[in-house]
């Protein structure tokens, strides 16, 4: 813990988000696509008003080129139907040129009166093959933008993929002060460590074994700390939670009991960053689980062998799950994305038998970049500070 420093170290809590499966995925059984459960505005809009409810801080709303909903469009659109909850953008990197996308985030900043946060992707767009080191650059450069865009009253910028010179900002400030949107990233080869360490606010990490959580935390710390920064460390990571671990268990067999190999291949393969260093990462935490899939105490990667990305879950009962989140923390993560099958009921069963029991915070409130929120009484949930 002395090599890991944290913006919100001193506080006593944790962001607690869940997931708007916009981009299909959500499922009674993995790999059984079913019409009732799919990515439509019905569906997932009812999963955020849910979560909203019931007292999740944040949501993230991913990107998907493949199938699914647009997510500037979704969030957008959630803003009026929403009182307290964050929403959490995923935004593909040279998707949208800069400044134009500088002046989207503003707006919907806007609309949501400061409670948009900003997960950053740096995938190939389709068709494309840059390298790591390519990816992350481009990716920079759009931060290094938004930023002038949100903070200086011109842009000027000459880069590798962009150049900009005098462009006026007004009016693309954003509601929140000090900076705009909280920027979320999650990467794990060398050019993403260092872009994140260099500008980012959240480091966003998939499941692993608490002793490899560690050590990325303390390399990232460090990268931060030269760099005269500090960063946040976040986990996504889904969520299996009975009144008994018997009950969880059974669970997790039967979300995976109709998925077979070829068929799990096929979806962990699809994905534009199928081949990316943290996918394979969580391919070699699955070979190292036991006959059952676990690879240490309520850590399951069973669910990886049909997704990918995020592949293991927290599996057990509510005692078993707080203390394991409650281990989290005390490693120094400050931010949860928890997602279940499907996701709805998990959602609420999440919010009934373990939220209550956690005190939660809003980053970009812990950050001073929204200072005038006054929060409604959500219906179920956890201590708020």
């Amino acid at each position: 813990m002395s090599n890991i420093n944290c913006t919100s170290k001193n506080i006593d809590g944790a962001e607690v988000s869940w997931f708007a499966p916009i981009c299909n995925g959500d499922f009674d059984y993995l790999g059984q696509f079913d019409d009732h459960l799919k990515s439509n505005w019905t569906n997932t809009s009812k999963i955020v008003t849910t979560a909203d409810e019931l007292g999740y801080r944040n949501i993230l709303c991913p990107s998907s080129y493949q199938v699914g909903q647009d997510t500037m469009s979704f969030v957008s659109a959630m803003a009026p139907l929403t009182q307290n909850i964050n929403l959490l953008a995923a935004v593909r990197c040279g998707e949208v040129h800069p400044p134009m996308l500088a002046r989207a985030l503003a707006t919907i900043d806007h609309i949501l009166k400061g409670r948009l946060t900003v997960n950053i992707i740096s995938s190939n767009l389709p068709g494309e093959e840059l390298d790591s080191a390519g990816r992350y650059q481009r990716s920079r450069e759009v931060i290094q933008i938004l930023k002038q865009a949100w903070t200086q009253e011109e842009i000027n910028f000459e880069g590798e993929f962009y150049q900009i010179k005098g462009l006026k900002t007004d009016p693309v400030k954003p509601y929140q002060q000090n900076g705009g949107p909280l920027l979320y990233f999650g990467g794990y080869s060398p050019p993403g460590v260092e872009l994140c360490a260099e500008h980012c606010d959240v480091y966003l990490m998939w499941p692993e074994t608490e002793s490899r959580l560690k050590e990325l935390m303390t390399n990232m710390s460090n990268k931060a700390a030269k760099k005269g920064r500090t960063v946040d460390f976040g986990l996504r990571i889904h969520m299996i939670v009975r009144e008994t671990e018997d009950e969880a268990k059974a669970h997790a067999k039967k979300i995976m009991s109709k998925i077979d190999l070829e068929t799990g291949t096929e979806i962990r393969e699809r994905a534009l960053d199928a081949q990316s260093l943290g996918v394979a990462r969580q391919a070699e935490m699955r070979n190292q689980a036991d006959l059952d899939g676990f690879v240490e105490d309520h850590l399951w990667t069973g669910i990886g062998r049909a997704r990918s990305g995020c592949g293991a879950a927290l599996v057990g009962n509510p005692d078993q799950i707080y203390q394991k989140i409650q281990r989290y923390m005390d490693l120094g993560i400050r931010s949860f994305i928890f997602s279940g099958y499907p996701h709805l009921e998990e959602c609420m069963l999440f919010a009934k038998y373990v939220l209550p029991r956690l005190n939660t915070v809003s980053l970009p409130e812990v950050y001073g970049r929204r200072t005038d929120f006054e929060p409604h009484t959500p219906l179920g949930a956890g201590k708020r500070s």
